[in-house]
């Protein structure tokens, strides 16, 4: 029996297709990889090629590892000399050799992260460039887009016109680029753009890698940006052997650079182009699979394809839709549990996607409450984040001086020019004194050969006992907010570059739903800072866990491509969170597309079993938000659920009867627990409103919303309304003259 037997006809005809340019629409869980090295291994065997002549470029080293291992067992002897490799490992063995054509010496540096960040300070001294108005992580982020995309410093200044910000940045790019060369370096972007400007220039070059690689095989091509399809149309252009594998439902990566028009437009490019789609799935169920193309084919920028299977029915999808977050995790978490406690399932066979990482902290917690094993995939343990980290420190300064490690945290966090000679200088002084590293700091003036930097540890002690003076008097959500606002913590993360920083951001502003859960929980004793720190302990002290352990996985939507799970729950399936509320509010197709195709990412990771949840409610920067089910929830037919999936008419009744009952309740508690003053708010309004909690209501700028709160004061009322785009706000009945729906 051939190898090639085990094949089904899609397969079998992508790997005897040899000749000219091919395009394999691999659907999720088709088997692209078996293609890809049967279609190496048919080559060699059958075709008589050279290995020497065949180049197969994947995106990670991870994929390239585990290729040249399959090809290696279905090859053999010869299979060592096909090139197997990441686009940028290619284009730095092409420029090992020859990149002194460009004026660079062989031996280049490669510069990461940090070399750029350390050499883009340089250029923006030497240019006097504000870099409070031009983040260095910006211009960073804006020349390596303009790299993706092949557009050089000239070209950069031609497009910037008389845009003077964009000429800004092309005085720095242009800088950058000389810089790098004076050091005989290239950063990762040039890798490949140095490549393509060498085949372009160099035509014996171009000849020898044509001849080289006379066949060649792109996996992933749906992730590639322009200058990657430079690259490869260049080296296929004589012989025009190119096969790309990819699947334009699963592009996700718009974000990297990657552009869906390379494998769109992949006919028009390749005129001659055979196209071949692999639509039997291997990984799930055929509930499942419908599930999923119900929702993409709602998709317009994509290649007609439907995914089917022959595993067999399989279960209903299951949908719940709970009251507020904390109800969502709960149910998870007891299912999980349940399902190992039942002997049905292993921990390890159960995955939890979420669409940002702030949302792993409710489960982490309930998972560490439960003791149940878990890790987090493609990110870090939620109170192990730097961001978090660095204000718990805050917390712990303000109570409890006596923990130097949180103190030597935050003392130059933000930067307050506090060098690392001062910081060593004051330990040595508090360990000769037998005192506290906080307590050194508090006679700095008396430490020997502290200098001048006595009056800048003399106002970060200030700034703490300031603190620790609002700590009586303020709630812990109060104090916290007081050290964003005191310390400019948030504004230095815009430095990081705008799309690091929203990460950041999401997870403070989970933070500070974390301490509001913290203060309601508090239901017969008063909330504290200790009290508070004692929680956040008790739950993130967690041991790191060993790979091989039986744990579920939590991680989001983008870590999940390319791996699978027998029970998989997506959770926070509601409008405003996935698709993300700037996705909602700004009414951008292509971007409510890449969200689409995220989801659909997200569905096809289910072998077995799939859970869709969502909130009514949930807490987001502290304040509660009304969220509607995600579109894409009803975009999946109904019939595939084992429950109901309720429309928007019974799902907002639900909300109506809820938030009635949450007014009655805070009616009864204001009314009689508290007697506090008449507020006077104003603006007479001459009797009742003609609306209520719970109805629906229209806004002349923000539209159309639900009322949450009504709380009445002496001259006006005050209305908090969850509005449909603009999340929720809170204004006053006589300006804000809202209309019933």
């Amino acid at each position: 029996m051939s190898i090639y037997d085990t094949l089904n006809n899609e397969q079998r005809e992508a790997v005897f297709h040899t000749e000219g340019p091919l395009l394999i629409l691999a659907g999720a869980g088709s088997g692209k990889t078996r293609v890809l090295t049967h279609r190496i291994a048919y080559l060699i065997d059958e075709m008589g090629v050279n290995p020497w002549n065949i180049l197969a470029i994947t995106f990670t080293n991870k994929a390239a590892g585990e290729m040249r291992e399959r090809v290696d067992r279905i090859v053999g002897f010869g299979s060592e000399s096909i090139w197997v490799s990441t686009f940028h490992s290619t284009c730095v063995r092409i420029l090992r050799r020859h990149i002194d054509r460009l004026g660079f010496g062989t031996n280049f540096t490669i510069y990461d992260a940090d070399d750029q960040k350390t050499l883009m300070k340089d250029v923006c001294k030497q240019l006097q460039i504000d870099t409070k108005i031009y983040k260095e992580r910006n211009l960073l982020a804006a020349i390596s887009s303009a790299k993706d995309e092949m557009i050089l410093p000239d070209e950069y200044e031609l497009n910037a016109g008389g845009d003077y910000h964009k000429q800004k940045i092309a005085k720095v790019y242009r800088e950058y680029q000389k810089q790098l060369k004076a050091n005989n370096a290239l950063d990762f972007d040039d890798l490949l753009v140095k490549t393509v400007q060498l085949l372009q220039t160099q035509p014996d070059i171009l000849e020898y890698y044509q001849e080289r690689f006379r066949y060649i095989m792109v996996d992933e091509y749906q992730d590639t940006n322009t200058v990657q399809f430079k690259l490869i149309s260049i080296l296929a252009k004589k012989y025009r052997n190119l096969c790309v594998v990819g699947d334009d439902d699963q592009s996700i990566y718009k974000f990297r650079g990657a552009n869906i028009k390379n494998i769109l437009n992949f006919e028009d490019v390749f005129e001659d182009a055979r196209v071949i789609k692999l639509e039997q799935n291997y990984r799930s169920t055929e509930t499942i699979l419908n599930a999923a193309n119900g929702v993409i084919r709602n998709n317009y920028g994509r290649k007609d394809k439907a995914l089917w299977t022959e595993n067999g029915v399989g279960d209903k999808l299951v949908f719940q839709q709970f009251d507020n977050a904390y109800d969502e995790a709960d149910y998870v978490v007891s299912d999980i549990r349940e399902h190992v406690r039942e002997g049905e399932r292993s921990y390890n066979e159960h995955a939890i996607l979420y669409r940002t990482n702030a949302q792993s902290r409710i489960f982490e917690e309930k998972f560490v409450t439960a003791n149940i094993p878990y890790k987090i995939v493609g990110g870090i343990n939620f109170y192990a984040r730097k961001e978090i980290k660095d204000l718990l420190a805050y917390l712990k300064t303000i109570d409890n001086g006596l923990d130097d490690l949180a103190v030597r945290r935050i003392i130059n966090v933000p930067k307050r020019g506090i060098g690392l000679t001062t910081i060593n200088r004051v330990q040595e002084n508090a360990a000769e004194r037998g005192v506290s590293f906080y307590e050194a700091l508090r006679t700095a003036d008396m430490i020997p050969g502290i200098g001048k930097a006595a009056t800048k540890l003399d106002s970060f002690v200030a700034l703490m006992e300031h603190f620790k003076e609002s700590a009586k008097k303020m709630l812990v959500s109060e104090l916290m907010q007081e050290i964003l606002d005191y310390t400019g913590y948030l504004e230095t993360l815009e430095e990081e570059g705008k799309e690091e920083a929203e990460a950041r951001k999401e997870n403070i502003d989970e933070l500070l739903s974390k301490i509001a859960a913290y203060e309601e929980s508090c239901e017969d004793e008063a909330p504290t800072l200790s009290g508070f720190l004692e929680e956040v302990a008790l739950v993130a002290d967690i041991d790191s866990l060993d790979e091989n352990s039986d744990y579920v996985v939590l991680m989001t939507l983008h870590s999940a491509k390319g791996l699978e799970f027998p029970e998989v729950y997506m959770v926070g399936m509601e409008d405003g969170i996935f698709p993300s509320y700037m996705t909602v509010t700004e009414g951008d197709m292509e971007e409510l597309e890449e969200e689409r195709r995220l989801c659909y990412v997200g569905i096809t990771r289910a072998m077995e079993n799939l859970t869709l949840t969502c909130a009514r409610r949930r807490m987001i920067r502290g304040e509660v938000q009304y969220n509607k089910m995600s579109r894409f929830l009803k975009e999946i037919p109904v019939h595939l659920f084992g429950n109901k999936v309720k429309s928007e008419r019974e799902d907002m009744d639900a909300v109506k009867a809820n938030a009635y009952l949450q007014a009655k309740q805070a009616f009864k508690t204001q009314a009689f627990s508290s007697m506090k003053p008449a507020q006077n708010f104003g603006v007479k309004t001459g009797g009742g409103l003609d609306y209520e909690v719970g109805d629906r209501v229209k806004h002349m700028k923000f539209g159309e919303g639900l009322v949450t709160s009504i709380v009445e004061g002496g001259r006006d009322y005050e209305v908090t309304v969850a509005f449909d785009n603009v999340g929720t706000k809170k204004m006053f009945a006589g300006f804000a003259k809202l209309q019933k729906v």
